[in-house]
């Protein structure tokens, strides 16, 4: 028995067919990866400079970023500890740990993660990593593994290729499979002449890269696409359609596509892909996101296009198809509850979606009864899905509704105080 609220809650769902109990039980089985660099505004620990550009940008001054891994493990336990679930830690190569020596890219060891490993193993959760391709100084001219340039492009291969090794050991001591995700910031600000000359580059250092075979049960590989980014306004090596394709040519070594909700044009959303890119790929890979205007990786709220998401994944069957992470950095407020905001919203969506009476739905589209469907969509818009929501989180031993947030204040005026601005 739950709640008085809930009772009341379990009870109207179940007018409409919907076992609130079986809905809270299969959402307890999904992992969201929540990602690192939300929490030091995506600087890496490579050196004391942090972010030194390639394309990205966190804005905001908010005071008490993590400065080094032992924060920032610190800062992620208390995310989790206020997000209800077991979830994963999606992990970027300039997150490793040298121990004070300079380690290049290409130089680059499963031991450098051996300390975020024992921590997960601990803590009883999965890995997912990426190469990272920008911050560099030989990624000042925009171009990585896509360079027309045979020094630079081969600095970069072998670095993907090190990066791969890294998630296969990462699969293997945690026992849970680890997606290694690949993201460059390859392209012209301007208009170029040859758009194929660097697609073809991308297409033979990705063939080299993903040379190696890994057991899919340990290690898997994602390719992101991206419409523009900045300094890459006019041309994008690494286009939705390039790796699509990509993806889709090369399931036999298990390349997956990753769809980012802030990738695309502001009048595109990743749910409508998701059931197409399905029809030929047995799983992809989400980066959550919420782009303003731009791709501009605002913090995730519970918006239409969050809650369209989750019900496609939802209504489609794909949950154990469709690997859940999460990809935003806002400098600009506490960051632990950037994470505790934007991920409780993920998962409280996904929530919302398995409460849908999805067998009563589909029979009356498939019927033409189109009336019905309608108006079974209105009336579930006002249904008590909070309730459920609170007791979910009552059950996992999560803070319920506001109360996440004296925690996260007391976490402010007892640790991320202490380290200033």
């Amino acid at each position: 028995m739950g709640s008085p609220a809930y009772e009341i809650a379990r009870a109207k769902y179940a007018e409409l067919g919907v076992d609130t109990e079986e809905a809270m039980r299969r959402l307890a089985t999904v992992p969201i990866s929540l990602h690192c660099w939300q929490g030091d505004d995506v600087g890496g620990f490579e050196n004391e400079d942090g972010l030194t550009g390639g394309g990205i940008q966190a804005t905001g001054n908010y005071p008490g970023k993590a400065r080094n891994p032992d924060e920032l493990r610190a800062d992620l336990d208390k995310a989790y500890s206020l997000i209800p679930g077991k979830h994963r830690l999606n992990l970027h190569a300039s997150y490793l740990e040298t121990g004070g020596k300079t380690v290049d890219r290409t130089e680059v060891q499963p031991e450098h993660f051996s300390r975020w490993i024992d921590w997960a193993k601990a803590a009883g959760l999965g890995i997912d990593f990426n190469q990272t391709f920008f911050s560099h100084p030989k990624a000042n001219d925009g171009f990585s593994i896509a360079s027309q340039d045979s020094c630079i492009r081969e600095f970069w291969v072998e670095h993907g290729i090190l990066c791969r090794q890294i998630g296969a050991h990462i699969g293997r001591e945690l026992g849970k499979t680890c997606i290694t995700n690949l993201w460059i910031p390859d392209g012209y600000k301007d208009i170029p002449v040859s758009r194929k000359l660097h697609r073809e580059i991308l297409r033979r250092s990705l063939d080299e890269m993903y040379a190696e075979r890994f057991d899919p049960e340990i290690h898997l590989d994602c390719v992101e696409c991206k419409l523009f980014g900045i300094g890459s306004e006019s041309y994008v090596v690494g286009s939705h359609e390039f790796y699509m394709g990509y993806a889709m040519a090369n399931r036999d070594r298990n390349v997956l596509l990753c769809l980012d909700a802030g990738h695309f044009h502001p009048t595109e959303v990743i749910s409508d892909k998701i059931s197409s890119v399905l029809c030929y790929l047995d799983e992809i890979l989400l980066h959550v996101s919420r782009g303003v205007r731009w791709d501009s990786d605002h913090v995730v709220i519970l918006s239409d296009e969050l809650r369209a998401i989750s019900e496609e994944i939802v209504r489609g069957d794909y949950l154990d198809r469709v690997h859940v992470g999460l990809d935003f950095f806002d400098a600009s407020i506490n960051r632990v509850a950037a994470w505790t905001i934007g991920t409780r919203c993920m998962i409280k969506s996904l929530l919302i979606a398995l409460l849908e009476p999805i067998s009563q739905l589909r029979t009356a589209e498939t019927a033409g009864d189109f009336t019905t469907r309608l108006a079974l969509l209105e009336e579930l818009k006002t249904m008590p899905y909070g309730l459920v929501w609170d007791e979910y989180c009552s059950r996992q031993s999560v803070p319920v509704g506001m109360a996440w947030m004296e925690s996260v204040r007391n976490y402010e005026r007892g640790v991320l105080s202490a380290r200033g601005s």
